[in-house]
């Protein structure tokens, strides 16, 4: 992850931890009430009227359960980590003025008190990142892998990857690159209504703006490490400025891909279209 580096200290990269490289990564909810009992009617009235299903049952162990819940928390943590980006863009152009004025020359007490005001904002705005980040990557994988078991139900030949992906894909080295824009890819191929051609817009725009922003947060991390120089410190915020701002982006897309599929699998679940009865 990234670490801010202080104005005052240029010479020395520790600093502390910022949400830099490691973001989210990263959606009508359901309707809530008494789910097994609908889906049971739904799909009772579906068996009488003898309406076809799709072609792949869901595989043993699957069962449908609400993300009602965990998608609505996952959108408020999702707005959370906009919070806090905008505080750290606020922290960034602070940094970023005061280094300015001492690249230029700028000197005496003044601007060292506003190198110390800025340093304490900027290492707050980190610990506010990582907090956030934290909070939101916990209950984002558990909403995952409640709509991936749920898109198994509905059609399990869409699925691409292993279950066991949908966790793993985001820590293992390399494979995290694109393996959990294909669960999610798939998983909302598996919720769209039969026989419609689902597009995967919001899913690229989103997960191209958190690559965007994990590369530019590394870039901004190994700048801030090696800079000895005020200029290359102001340098160093200016790209910390563009990662946060292009965070703000990927999490709004985040928000929408997280809306619109939870509310696909619930229009889904109540059009009665169940490949099997639903397990208890």
């Amino acid at each position: 992850m990234s670490a801010r580096v202080p104005v005052t200290r240029a010479s020395a990269p520790v600093a502390a931890p910022r949400l830099g490289e490691s973001r989210r990564a990263g959606p009508a909810l359901f309707v809530p009430g008494e789910l097994r009992h609908d889906l049971a009617h739904a799909h009772a009235a579906v068996s009488d009227a003898a309406a076809p299903g799709p072609p792949y049952p869901a595989p043993p162990g699957a069962w449908l359960r609400s993300p009602a819940a965990l998608g609505r928390a996952t959108a408020v943590l999702l707005g959370l980590v906009i919070a806090t980006d905008l505080f750290a863009c606020l922290a960034d152009l602070l940094e970023l003025d005061v280094t300015g004025d001492i690249a230029d020359g700028a000197g005496g007490t003044g601007v060292v008190d506003r190198a110390d005001r800025a340093d304490a904002l900027y290492a707050v705005a980190g610990v506010s990142q990582m907090v956030a980040l934290v909070a939101t990557t916990v209950v984002y994988l558990c909403w995952l892998w409640r709509v991936r078991v749920n898109a198994e139900v509905f059609d399990a030949s869409r699925h691409r990857m292993r279950r066991g992906w949908t966790i793993g894909g985001w820590f293992c080295p390399v494979v995290n690159l694109w393996f959990p824009r294909r669960i999610v890819a798939d998983s909302w191929d598996a919720s769209a209504p039969w026989g419609a051609r689902s597009g995967h817009a919001a899913v690229n725009a989103w997960w191209t703006l958190w690559l965007v922003s994990l590369l530019a947060g590394r870039y901004a991390y190994t700048t801030s490490r090696n800079a000895e120089t005020a200029a290359e410190l102001r340098d160093a915020a200016r790209v910390m400025l563009f990662s946060d701002a292009i965070d703000i982006a990927a999490a709004v897309l985040a928000i929408v891909v997280v809306v619109r599929l939870t509310g696909m699998q619930e229009r889904k679940v109540f059009s009665g279209e169940l490949p099997a009865p639903v397990l208890g």
